[in-house]
């Protein structure tokens, strides 16, 4: 293993070893050396340049060189200006879903939701976003890997939101799974989507993602048809659901929100793509 000079050296290193795997080959090494220094990004770059760089930045950079996902090398990511932890066990979250709570608030802006629910919860990213949004709103997250749930936790508790916030085991698939969970002002969710045999589906995210949390049936819409239907038994008075979606998805969403009978409408991200399904009672 090469021992580097100095921090500026090994960033430099890092990114031309990082550039086949990533776009963003300097600002991840600059994320992992900020790991590996256990210091900000901003704390790096003002005041640690010149220093001594850490021997394990070399194994952090192999790592993500090889393909594991920056949030699994260090542990953690941010969704929503809020630190997470992530594993293996989780679907990382991604940049694209916080427009669902950017739609939650379009949607609330005139009068706080009370309760919300985040079906699929993996991290608790949602959940815990739209809590930090709303600190009178309480929340349920449901979700159905039991290893999934001991992350939320561990994020719920790490943002002080064990009073207001509960992680608890769900799974759609199941008879009678939102008999007890009661109405909701505002409901978020990012159901698997993917098609099994999505040929469109980037190598590294089928490798580290769990499966349960990405493929949907042929077509991507298995967990749809489970989610939508109950949405009018869970959704309160004035509610509204939010469901991301994959970019060829709004038409056959819009179309089960009609049958359920709710309204519905797709919403784009910021690349012009349908994105996200709000849907609302008729009544």
């Amino acid at each position: 293993m090469m021992r580097m000079a100095d921090v500026a050296a090994a960033l430099r290193d890092g990114a031309a070893r990082l550039a086949p795997v990533t776009d963003a080959a300097r600002l991840e090494a600059e994320w992992l050396m900020a790991h590996a220094l256990g210091c900000s990004r901003s704390d790096l770059l003002l005041r640690h340049m010149a220093d001594a760089a850490p021997d394990s930045f070399d194994a952090l950079v192999t790592r993500r060189a090889g393909g594991e996902p920056l949030a699994h090398v260090t542990g953690g990511t941010e969704f929503y200006g809020l630190p997470l932890r992530v594993t293996p066990d989780v679907l990382v979250p991604r940049s694209d879903t916080e427009l669902l709570i950017e739609l939650a608030q379009e949607a609330r802006a005139n009068t706080a939701p009370q309760r919300v629910l985040d079906c699929g919860t993996g991290s608790g990213a949602l959940l815990l976003a739209a809590l930090s949004v709303w600190p009178e709103a309480r929340g349920i997250g449901i979700e159905r890997s039991l290893a999934a749930i001991e992350v939320a936790r561990v994020n719920m508790a790490a943002l002080q939101m064990q009073n207001r916030a509960e992680i608890m085991e769900g799974d759609w698939t199941q008879t009678g799974w939102a008999d007890a969970l009661g109405r909701f002002d505002l409901i978020l969710a990012n159901p698997p989507y993917i098609a099994t045999a999505d040929p469109d589906l980037a190598a590294d995210v089928a490798a580290s993602d769990p499966h349960q949390a990405l493929f949907a049936g042929d077509d991507g819409l298995d967990d749809y048809r489970l989610l939508v239907p109950a949405m009018p038994t869970l959704l309160a008075k004035g509610g509204v659901a939010l469901f991301e979606i994959g970019s060829r998805q709004a038409e056959a969403v819009i179309e089960l929100a009609q049958t359920a009978g709710l309204r519905a409408r797709a919403h784009k991200d910021l690349a012009h793509r349908p994105r996200a399904v709000a849907m609302w009672s008729a009544i």
